[in-house]
């Protein structure tokens, strides 16, 4: 029989993933995510997120792709090679002064609802419509990544409900200098100048997705009525690019190989 891997061409993570919309998602998770000190100290004592930002941002689409259309051994050897890099990143938080494990169970939640919600949220935002009951199914299906991973199952939100309900008593967040730095380069990734004006869009979308007290915190200003105008934008722009005869190898080959076994 045909390994459709994790999730298999009927599941919420292969329409969802696919979506362009899926850019600002990320964007919107990693602000989020910033906030946490302990997991923005992980980042900036044991990443070259500064030096390479483009190729972090690879790397992260390089680990959905082949967690969510690779076969089953190629998503568990993504999840591997994660728990792998996780194995080295520990030490001491200098805003806090709390030790902290990229294995902590509470760390990997964090960083796990913030994705998935922040996927949700984008999708919904800038891509089309999406019933409770699908993202519920989207949630759910998650799940499988987060305990590869290695978050005990008993500790993942399993429906859009208990996942705001986390993401809502959720406390210590702050503005550490490496947030202010992650969001700067969020904000201004490094780019050919000619090419910055394209960034414009997708930043202003990921500014108007963010929750009001993560606005707050890193001090970006942001005019309410402007934020239909940019949905609409952003909504024609990822329509546009799905009609495009572009589409990630990762999903052409998994379309592929589920085809030569139909």
């Amino acid at each position: 029989m045909t390994d459709a891997g994790l999730f298999g061409p009927d599941s919420m993570a292969w329409r969802l993933h696919a979506d362009p919309s899926m850019l600002v998602g990320a964007m919107r998770a990693l602000l989020v995510q910033a906030l946490e000190p302990r997991a923005m100290a992980g980042v900036v004592q044991h990443s070259d997120y500064k030096a390479d930002p483009w190729g972090r941002l690879n790397r992260t689409v390089r680990f959905v792709l082949d967690t969510t259309y690779g076969d089953t051994p190629t998503a568990e050897a993504a999840c591997a090679a994660v728990r792998r890099i996780h194995d080295r990143v520990r030490g001491v938080d200098p805003v806090t002064g709390r030790a902290y494990s990229a294995h902590d169970p509470d760390l990997l939640l964090w960083i796990h609802a913030v994705e998935v919600h922040s996927s949700v949220h984008a999708y919904r935002s800038y891509a089309g419509r999406l019933v409770d009951d699908d993202a519920d199914r989207y949630v759910g299906e998650m799940v499988r990544v987060a305990e590869l991973l290695g978050l005990p199952p008993e500790m993942a939100p399993r429906t859009l409900g208990e996942l705001r309900d986390y993401l809502r008593g959720v406390e210590g967040l702050q503005l550490t200098p490496g947030a202010r730095e992650s969001m700067r380069l969020i904000m201004y990734p490094p780019m050919p100048f000619p090419l910055r004006p394209l960034w414009v869009l997708p930043a202003s979308a990921a500014v108007a997705s963010l929750p009001r007290f993560a606005r707050r915190m890193y001090g970006l200003p942001w005019f309410e009525p402007a934020t239909p105008s940019v949905r609409a934008a952003m909504f024609g722009l990822t329509r546009f690019l799905n009609v495009l005869p572009i589409e990630a190898p990762e999903i052409r080959d998994a379309k592929n190989r589920l085809a030569a076994a139909a």
